[in-house]
């Protein structure tokens, strides 16, 4: 824990999400067909359980841009939010390379990486209603789902930001740890976040709602910090090390 530096790299993480991920989320939302716009606000509402003036707030966010709004942004700008957004995949890179001790020369990582990562969970978070709701068959297939999608993308995410340096077998006690770990956030969060966000915003508007979000934000991002970490460092453990195929040395220290 002291080695992968667990809450600078989740403070470093969380701070990323929401300068630079969380935008990108918008401008997708707002820019998207329809249809594309009242999915993402439905995934989003099931994923936090927002109810009343949270969620108004969320559905006046992804609210259709006017012809002037469209000009001012435009296609260039809409790049450099998607570009700026690849920070949160190479905060999640260095969190990686630390927790499995790769030397930085060890984890170069090509740039279509980051932006793959990004695409892929902006994809996953549109269908996390329905998925959320066991299409349609109610939570007792729902959460089964979520945990199974969960630890297949956390699984394919240390493979891909670590460029294939570590073989998928090792990977993947840190995918089912952080699965649990941020599905069970994923419930706690129906019964925090809605009263958080709804008294916040009534308490002290839109700034309030910035700091409920950041505070869970950070709370999710210490939980994958630790996840991933704690995933690594029992793959090297002789019980599965010898199932996984990890050779059993010491490990180097950073």
């Amino acid at each position: 824990m002291v080695a992968v530096n667990i809450f600078d790299s989740a403070t470093r993480l969380a701070a990323q999400c929401f300068l630079t991920a969380v935008p990108l989320l918008f401008v997708v939302g707002a820019y998207a067909p329809t249809a594309v716009q009242h999915q993402l606000v439905a995934s989003v509402s099931a994923v936090f359980g927002l109810t009343d003036g949270a969620r108004s707030q969320l559905e006046q966010a992804f609210r259709p841009p006017n012809d002037d709004l469209r000009q001012a942004t435009g296609v260039v700008g809409g790049l450099m939010v998607l570009l700026s957004a690849t920070a949160v995949s190479r905060a999640m890179q260095r969190l990686c390379r630390r927790a499995w001790a790769l030397p930085r020369a060890g984890a170069r990582l090509a740039p279509w990486r980051w932006l793959a990562w990004i695409v892929l969970w902006l994809g996953v978070l549109v269908v996390q209603g329905p998925l959320r709701d066991g299409f349609g068959l109610g939570a007792w297939l729902g959460v089964p789902v979520t945990l199974v999608t969960q630890t297949a993308l956390w699984w394919w995410t240390q493979h891909l930001l670590l460029g294939g340096s570590v073989r998928w077998a090792p990977l993947l006690p840190g995918g089912v740890l952080t699965a649990v770990a941020v599905t069970v956030l994923s419930v706690t969060a129906h019964f925090y976040m809605p009263r958080a966000l709804n008294r916040a915003l009534a308490d002290y508007g839109s700034a309030g709602s910035v700091f409920v979000l950041l505070s869970w934000l950070i709370v999710v991002c210490v939980a994958i910090a630790v996840s991933v970490s704690v995933g690594a460092v029992l793959s090297g453990e002789p019980f599965l090390a010898a199932r996984l195929g990890v050779p059993t040395a010491p490990r180097a220290p950073e």
